[in-house]
């Protein structure tokens, strides 16, 4: 195989990935190296991989061939100089905010409406070690700089689509800023995936994915990513050898088989969101549809600058009109096609209630204040007939209107 980099990205997602030779003979797939140990006949070859002299694998907690497929494939994708693998997209954004020195006495500034983990993690976990955090919009530009300005923060964090508002963020205004405080950008490109954007061309120096969603594809695997410059990478692997957050071979052959389907399956995840989001726009019961393919949408003008003609995404979110917690719950029952869970990214619809999972952790003060309402519902668009989605839909908002 020639220079995938050359490649248009449905190319690289279907070709990238290693393909080990074997005698006169090479695997069309990557094989799965299920050994925790690997072994040579010299010691002064072990000896080598040992110092890092010599490339090879010695031991599964620093590095195994299949997962190494896997990181090449990501890195591929995001146009980065390498990537590196762990057991879940947390641990993957944990090991970041090590690697780039979060510790006592640093100051991280992140966008007020990311995932319900990762915020709980920085607010929590973070801030109790003596990480000094600030939360802020991240769609303000000015307060942005202001808290940068006023921290000089080791990272500023955002999501191209942020989990679960929706809001896009202008990467490389925020790569601006952040660089001229010397902080470093990470962007979790895990709702958008490389196909509608790529953030390390845009100025940002770390895109973490959660592998579980759209990557993996098939709601069958758990693991997360971080792709950066070799440099960082290095630093990275450094903090994975010691917190031991790695990757599994047979989870990692399980996002290279997600990978190869990638573009097709956003294409449709794209389309059916789209449609879907029309559609719901002209529900009596629906208070208001967040979806940056929609012109009602604040950043619309901005998503169409970042995404071009790739489309917007397979995440959505709405309002039922007037609900509360025990309304919406009566809505998730009565779903008869969409399932209620706690993920994103499958070919199948998931539908998911911020307030009691993802951001579950917050007060229903700190929710209000970053734009959760009780009757908020985040929905993962799947790649079924768009009318079957329209018609499961109808049929409970219907019993919802009428309970």
């Amino acid at each position: 195989m020639d220079n995938l980099t050359r490649r248009r990205l449905a190319t690289r997602a279907v070709h990238s990935g290693l393909r080990p030779s074997q005698g006169d003979f090479v695997s069309t797939v990557v094989p799965i190296y299920q050994s925790s140990t690997f072994s040579y006949r010299r010691l002064q070859d072990l000896d080598g991989v040992f110092a890092g002299t010599r490339s090879g694998y010695v031991y599964a907690r620093y590095g195994n061939p299949t997962v190494a497929a896997l990181e090449g494939a990501i890195a591929l994708l995001e146009e980065g100089e390498a990537a590196l693998a762990f057991a879940s997209g947390m641990a993957a954004i944990h090991a970041a905010l090590l690697a780039i020195g979060a510790r006592a006495g640093s100051a991280i500034v992140a966008a007020q409406d990311i995932y319900g983990a990762t915020y709980t993690l920085l607010a929590e976990l973070l801030s109790s070690q003596g990480v000094q955090v600030r939360f802020v919009d991240i769609n303000d530009l000015d307060a942005v700089s202001l808290a940068c300005s006023e921290l000089r923060p080791v990272a500023l964090i955002a999501e191209s689509i942020s989990n679960p508002l929706l809001k896009i963020a202008d990467v490389p205004a925020l790569a601006e800023i952040a660089h001229r405080c010397n902080a470093t950008l990470l962007v979790d490109n895990t709702f958008a995936t490389p196909t509608l954007i790529q953030p390390l061309t845009l100025g940002a120096d770390m895109v973490i994915h959660s592998v579980t969603k759209y990557l993996g594809g098939h709601g069958d695997v758990l693991g997360g990513a971080v792709v950066a410059s070799s440099e960082r990478v290095e630093a990275l692997q450094k903090v994975l050898k010691l917190t031991g957050g790695n990757l599994g071979p047979q989870d990692a052959w399980l996002v290279l088989r997600g990978i190869r389907t990638l573009p097709l399956r956003m294409r449709q995840h794209c389309e059916n969101a789209l449609q879907l989001a029309r559609w719901l726009e002209t529900q009596d019961q629906i208070e208001r549809v967040i979806y940056p393919g929609l012109p009602s949408h604040p950043q619309h003008a901005l998503a169409n600058r970042l995404f071009g003609d790739r489309g917007y995404g397979g995440m959505l979110s709405f309002e039922l009109t007037g609900a509360g917690q025990e309304d919406v719950f009566r809505f998730f029952e009565t779903l008869q096609l969409c399932i209620p869970a706690t993920s994103l990214g499958d070919t199948c619809s998931l539908m998911l209630y911020p307030a009691h999972s993802s951001h579950r952790s917050l007060t229903p003060e700190a929710r209000a204040h970053i734009g959760i309402s009780e009757g908020l519902v985040r929905m993962s668009v799947g790649i079924e007939a768009i009318s079957d989605l329209q018609e499961d839909l109808s049929q409970s908002l219907k019993a919802y209107r009428n309970a």
